[in-house]
């Protein structure tokens, strides 16, 4: 793809460029973070399934009309994905209560949310990711009003497709965060979805299967992922 420079290192992807100034290379790391990096290890294949994950799951979006920056897989560790300008709030849609929902409003760890519930956050890792709101998005111009309207159906529209697929897998998708950005004057579903985002269990005995499993130090944690993939049906590469 001739040469390619560094254009931004995250938690556990890189971004490079590539020779066309609208597509980036999307390097999914072996790196395993939690606690806004305070706790960082290296995972062998980690990257590699994230990789196919996102693939997989970004090109069954598209075939249900929500369009995101997937173009291709490059590599068993990295895809070609589209240059977003993106917007520095995160989505978050729970379909069941865990995590931080529980610590802040003291709901029982598994209550069924219906309707499923949505939240903006700031990115920002030294102020711990924040949640913000509509008023505040707008005031210091994070996004504009078409964008969050945009936003919130895109994310509910993502959760009608994804929660049917996982359903059907016997899984449970309990909740998973999205992040959006513009190219060419149309707003994306962009950055990732891989079971580092979300929270995965099992239907039936409530195994957690995702990344829940490194920041408690369950272990197993790419086996996990490799399970969740195999379940969905999505085609990984042999380890020799």
């Amino acid at each position: 793809m001739g040469s390619q420079q560094l254009l931004y290192t995250g938690k556990a992807k890189s971004l490079f460029t590539t020779e066309n100034p609208d597509q980036l290379l999307c390097q999914f790391r072996n790196d395993t973070s939690a606690f806004d990096g305070q706790r960082i290890e290296k995972l062998d294949r980690k990257g590699m399934v994230n990789n196919y994950f996102n693939a997989f799951i970004m090109e069954k979006l598209a075939t249900h009309g929500i369009a995101n920056h997937f173009v291709k897989l490059q590599s068993d560790d990295s895809s070609i994905v589209k240059k977003l300008r993106m917007i520095p709030v995160e989505c978050v849609v729970r379909n069941i209560a865990a995590g931080s929902l529980c610590r802040r409003l003291g709901v029982e760890a598994g209550l069924e949310l219906n309707p499923p519930t949505f939240e903006f956050f700031l990115k920002n890792d030294e102020l711990h990711d924040p949640m913000v709101n509509d008023s505040l998005i707008l005031t210091f111009k994070w996004a504009t009003q078409e964008d969050i309207d945009q936003m919130k159906a895109k994310a509910f529209a993502v959760n009608e497709v994804l929660k049917k697929l996982f359903q059907e897998a016997g899984l449970i998708l309990v909740d998973y965060k999205l992040e959006f950005g513009h190219f060419n004057g149309q707003l994306l579903l962009g950055d990732e979805f891989s079971p580092d985002g979300c929270r995965i269990w099992d239907a039936a005995t409530k195994k957690v299967l995702d990344k829940d499993r490194f920041r408690k130090e369950m272990g197993d944690v790419v086996e996990a992922y490799e399970e969740v993939a195999q379940r969905l049906g999505i085609k990984l590469p042999e380890v020799a």
